[in-house]
């Protein structure tokens, strides 16, 4: 990904304390296992020996903070389907897309994320429902944000469906849970997965106080379909489909880097209401700084190394404008 940003201020708290950009994971929270096909398939990172213990968890311990593992399953049934566009730059009515669709798209042009008020409630421990309430509330105001955006830029737009689980299920990319598959977006029906109690089980029992940690997974997720409904995922199939393993993992972590910056573009618009404390910001970044693949071989780096996977976040938190997020431009050092 990118960046070596520094944090931007959270309003009310000062500078958030976090970790200087260039920061080893294995001196945060360490080093994530990823691998798969595409770019949305995974492992589970991990566990480092962290002090306390945490079923199918992940890596090491900063303080008191634990990652959590965010999966976005883009399976094999999107590799055949082009994603439906919005008019303008999207995808083309035949399914085909161009690489405009995804470097040059119509919803880079609609500036600022203008913030709805999101107000979530809190998550109580232990409680599938708290969560389910959470992340319903979340996703309505992403529902309201996305819609008007898009409707800056004359573009359609339907929010995803919503598949919040506590019970095993299948959907068609695949069944779930999966090893370490917490959440995950499916393009095949335009809907969104997050399991309510495995999410915080594979993010180490991060305290549900951390809501950041967990209002991240939502919103990279929703930006996946943000990405599909705006017509840059079928560009990316193309990609995944027709290119070497080098230029298939280039691709992969084009689309995860950008669902990173406009989760937080999402973020940093609603900051005020979701109040960005420095705990908050702080638990986030240590959350994604764990998420890289860089000890991954290179034809299995597919959302690339914890210093840009936690870069892009902060680059979308910072400027809040979605042409920041255009990773399609980027040079290659910035998506690695």
């Amino acid at each position: 990904m990118v960046r070596q940003y520094l944090p931007p201020s959270p309003p009310g708290d000062g500078r958030a304390p976090a970790e200087p950009a260039g920061r080893s994971p294995a001196e945060g929270r360490g080093r994530a296992s990823r691998g798969g096909d595409g770019y949305g398939r995974y492992t589970v990172p991990r566990r480092r020996a962290p002090r306390r213990t945490a079923g199918g968890a992940v890596v090491g311990v900063l303080g008191s903070l634990a990652a959590v593992f965010v999966i976005a399953i883009l399976g094999m049934a999107m590799y055949g389907q082009e994603g439906r566009g919005a008019t303008g730059e999207g995808g083309a009515p035949d399914g085909t897309a161009s690489r405009s669709a995804a470097t040059a798209n119509k919803l880079y042009s609609t500036g600022v994320l203008t913030p709805v008020a999101c107000r979530a409630p809190r998550i109580a421990p232990g409680s599938d429902e708290s969560m389910r309430r959470f992340m319903n509330v979340l996703a309505g105001c992403l529902d309201v944000s996305w819609q008007r955006q898009f409707t800056k830029g004359d573009l359609r737009f339907t929010p995803p469906e919503r598949v919040f689980w506590s019970e095993p299920g299948r959907s068609p990319c695949g069944s779930y849970p999966q090893s370490g598959a917490a959440a995950f977006y499916c393009p095949a029906n335009n809907s969104m997965y997050v399991g309510l109690a495995h999410v915080v089980e594979t993010a180490g029992d991060e305290p549900v106080s951390n809501y950041a940690v967990y209002a991240r997974v939502i919103t990279h997720e929703y930006s996946h379909h943000v990405q599909e409904q705006a017509g840059i995922l079928a560009y990316g199939h193309r990609l995944l489909g027709r290119r070497s393993a080098t230029g298939r993992t280039d691709a992969s972590r084009r689309i995860e880097l950008q669902a990173q910056c406009l989760a937080g573009v999402f973020l940093g618009a609603e900051r005020s209401s979701l109040p960005m404390t420095a705990r908050q910001y702080v638990a986030m970044m240590n959350d994604v700084r764990g998420r890289g693949d860089d000890d991954q071989p290179p034809d299995e780096r597919d959302h690339g190394s914890s210093l840009h996977y936690a870069g892009w976040v902060e680059k979308g938190f910072r400027n809040r404008v979605l042409s920041a997020c255009n990773t399609w431009t980027a040079p290659a050092s910035a998506v690695s």
